[in-house]
């Protein structure tokens, strides 16, 4: 199955299709992770997105429902140098192929991912067309060209839950339980299961949760999750969550975080090709820590456009020194840009999740 990926400024991959047959359109980025293709992919925040491994050979460990983030692939489109023809791992269930291929998921092997790679990181990311259908490069170009992008669109409606429900696990026994209401913007499954081993009882609710509905829920704190697409086309989640600050606790994390940003008066921006793999260097400001980071995002948070003089950076990104985190002076809030739940990545961000625990049992203290 021959397939093509073409991008929207006119350069065209060639390379064999695996997974399902069709034509996706999506925002075409670079992930660094070496593995966890499969948390990645299943990631609600790619989704808009046409993901590219930098690692040159993925698949060699299949799939198993357990290290799923959501119930199926929500990336558009999958690129890889090489898919592995061997899947040999004692917790496989499926090969990679055959998952993407029930999911409807289309992908492309045989590309040059270094070349891919080193134009998005110049000309920074660009839209594309994945095809096996279509077979005219010129048409693919311009179907790219036509496409819809990610600025100013709000594609959390397309991956968030219906309706409120309480999450199904239950915090350690013998804890005093905090009740958190997590906004789910396209949430990763880990998310809330780290919250529950923290301490916390979780009630899940949609992105588009009115105030109201937060505060019949009579929560210890407030949490934002991670999510895809430009904050900016959240307006009806920032107004929630600003009705919000000072009230309770919040903890935000990736979009929660820019979400926070906007709510507290800040603005937004595009990066030119996003911060996406398990290997990001930030720094803690107030202790000169650094941690290893889990990232997915192609947006940031400008903190000098946040008004008056209350909310500090916390946290910053030692490769472009974008801001990863803020916190308030006064009201009891804080969010980092990166993953502390990793899936897949490193753990050493883990203690965040704490550390919400430790704000909301403190009535709102900052420590």
């Amino acid at each position: 199955m021959k397939a093509i990926l073409a991008l929207e400024e006119g350069t065209v991959f060639r390379g064999e299709g695996f997974g399902a047959p069709g034509e996706v359109a999506g925002e075409v980025i670079f992930n660094t992770s070496m593995t966890g293709y499969q948390e990645i992919l299943t990631d609600p925040s790619y989704k808009g997105q046409i993901v590219v491994m930098t690692y040159p050979l993925i698949g060699n460990y299949g799939v198993n429902q357990a290290d799923a983030e959501s119930a199926k692939p929500q990336a558009e489109g999958f690129v890889v140098r090489a898919l592995s023809p061997v899947a040999s791992n004692w917790r496989k269930e499926k090969t990679l192929e055959e998952w993407l291929k029930g999911h409807g998921t289309a992908a492309i092997q045989g590309v040059d991912t270094r070349a891919l790679t080193y134009l998005l990181r110049e000309k920074g990311a660009l839209k594309g067309v994945l095809s096996t259908v279509d077979g005219d490069e010129a048409r693919l170009v311009r179907k790219a060209r036509e496409s819809p992008g990610l600025v100013g669109r709000d594609l959390v409606k397309e991956v968030m839950c219906g309706k409120v429900y309480p999450w199904p696990e239950e915090p350690p026994a013998g804890s005093r339980p905090y009740r958190v209401a997590a906004v789910d913007c396209g949430m990763k499954a880990h998310i809330p299961r780290m919250l529950t081993q923290a301490g916390c009882k979780v009630t899940v609710v949609p992105a588009a949760v009115r105030p109201e509905e937060i505060f019949e829920l009579k929560p210890d704190g407030l949490f934002l999750s991670n999510g895809p697409g430009d904050p900016e086309g959240l307006p009806y989640l920032v107004s929630t969550v600003r009705q919000c600050i000072g009230k309770i606790p919040v903890f935000g994390i990736c979009l929660g975080h820019q979400i926070l940003g906007l709510a507290l008066g800040g603005r937004t921006y595009k990066l030119k090709f996003g911060h996406h793999g398990a290997n990001h260097p930030v720094m803690d400001l107030s202790t000169g820590k650094v941690e290893i980071t889990a990232q997915n995002h192609g947006f940031s948070v400008d903190p000098e456009s946040i008004p008056g003089n209350e909310v500090e950076m916390t946290h910053v990104n030692l490769n472009d020194k974008t801001c990863e985190g803020i916190r308030h002076k006064r009201a009891p809030l804080f969010s980092v840009q990166y993953h502390p739940e990793a899936s897949p990545g490193p753990h050493d961000a883990g203690h965040l999740f704490q550390r919400f625990v430790n704000l909301m049992k403190s009535g709102g203290k900052q420590g």
